[in-house]
């Protein structure tokens, strides 16, 4: 059995440092997949894409009406129409054929006149607007052309993204494989359902593994792993195949607290100890090349920990870019206290008030306080450099919960 000596931490690391530390040691995986076009809403391309064909490709009718040769209807106005012979299949010389917005332009034509320019009169048709060559017409190559650029690798697919490719003939794409990630809930107090007194229904793992999903990895939520150190290791053993681990609980000082110790005997802990609040009893480690990222077991703190530590490296290991989090800008409507040097991320709540957005907070402290996050609209991050943010100050309030 491993010797621990638990003590406070001697020193935090800043957030930023330790993001790059942990960044060093990260490699994307590099696997690719073909995937049909249909499940593909999300998914990171891995080569860029040409369209195979133009859209549309062929010339079509824009407007339901009668396909021309433009310079039979010259001269043509209400009061004085042009008079053609209503045809079929080929528009032949002083003959017009009926067409419906997105039919393919008869042979012979060059233009469309909109029905309502048009009175039928037996087997003849009054025109009574002169159109010119392509008028009413959309041309092959209109919406793309053949050979047109559509998107680089590295791009996140849309819906209207898979529309598109679908319309230029793409029935699959090849796509970077979603980084797979080991989920380890960890503490003897953890239950699935009905907890005893002393007993908590564990919440950690399923909320990091969704969080997972939505960041574009694939999770494998394993069962809860009591504070033992053979139990532990040989948890962080069995994932070590997968692209990433996570484990929650168990990552500070306490004598139950074991898996930093677990995750050095392995291989190596990178940082433990950030200079956050709430959440700075997070440790960042590596084994056999594998980043094991401890999360704590206060919810918020592992929240918290989870958006700044394990979304930027799903994405890094992903071959995904890692984008901002979209922000609005609020009034804060009360004090935000903050210790110099720690980086705190206060959760507030959103309410226009005489049309302009409030930031009011959730609750100024309690990193186990699950609902201080889940009913909150966001979270205003106070640099280490500050004090805290005054009531009256225009604040940015970050969208944690956003998927990209």
């Amino acid at each position: 059995m491993h010797s621990h000596t638990h003590s406070p931490f001697k020193e935090r690391t800043r957030l930023a440092d330790a993001l790059e530390t942990l960044r060093d040691h990260l490699t994307p995986h590099g696997r690719t997949e073909p995937v049909d076009i249909g499940s593909a809403d999300g998914r990171v391309l891995a080569e860029p894409i040409e369209a195979e064909r133009a859209v549309p490709h062929y010339p079509r009718a824009a407007m339901d009406g009668y396909a021309v040769r433009a310079e039979d209807t010259f001269g043509a106005s209400d009061r004085a129409p042009t008079v053609l012979r209503r045809g079929e299949g080929r528009v032949a010389p002083g003959e017009a054929v009926q067409v419906h917005t997105g039919s393919e332009l008869p042979e012979g034509a060059d233009a469309v006149v909109m029905i309502e320019q048009i009175d039928e009169v037996g087997s003849e048709l009054e025109v009574f607007d002169a159109v010119a060559g392509g008028e009413n017409v959309a041309p092959v190559g209109e919406d793309v052309e053949a050979g047109q650029h559509l998107y680089d690798a590295g791009h996140r697919l849309r819906p209207s993204d898979l529309g598109l490719l679908r319309s230029v003939g793409r029935s699959e794409v090849l796509v970077k494989e979603r980084p797979t990630v080991g989920v380890v809930p960890t503490g003897e107090e953890l239950v699935d359902a009905d907890p005893a007194p002393g007993e908590v229904i564990e919440t950690n793992g399923m909320t990091v593994a969704q969080y997972v999903r939505r960041w574009g990895g694939k999770p494998t939520y394993r069962d809860i792993v009591t504070d033992d150190e053979e139990a532990l290791r040989a948890a962080i053993e069995r994932d070590l195949t997968k692209d990433i681990i996570v484990t929650t609980g168990g990552s500070s000082v306490g004598e139950r607290d074991l898996i930093p110790d677990v995750v050095d005997d392995l291989g190596e802990v990178l940082v433990h100890g950030v200079a956050i609040r709430p959440g700075h009893p997070v440790a960042l480690g590596v084994v056999e090349g594998t980043p094991v990222l401890m999360l704590p077991g206060y919810p918020v703190s592992c929240i918290i920990n989870a958006v700044q530590f394990l979304r930027p490296t799903i994405k890094h290991v992903g071959g995904m870019a890692d984008t901002d989090h979209p922000t609005v800008r609020a009034t804060l409507a009360d004090k935000i206290r903050s210790e110099p040097g720690m980086r705190t991320f206060a959760r507030v709540s959103l309410e226009a008030v005489d049309g302009e957005l409030q930031a009011t907070s959730v609750r100024a402290s309690g990193a186990g306080v699950l609902s201080s996050v889940a009913l909150a609209d966001g979270w205003v991050v106070v640099p280490e450099a500050a004090e805290g943010i005054a009531a009256g100050e225009p604040v940015a309030v970050q969208d944690w919960e956003w998927s990209a």
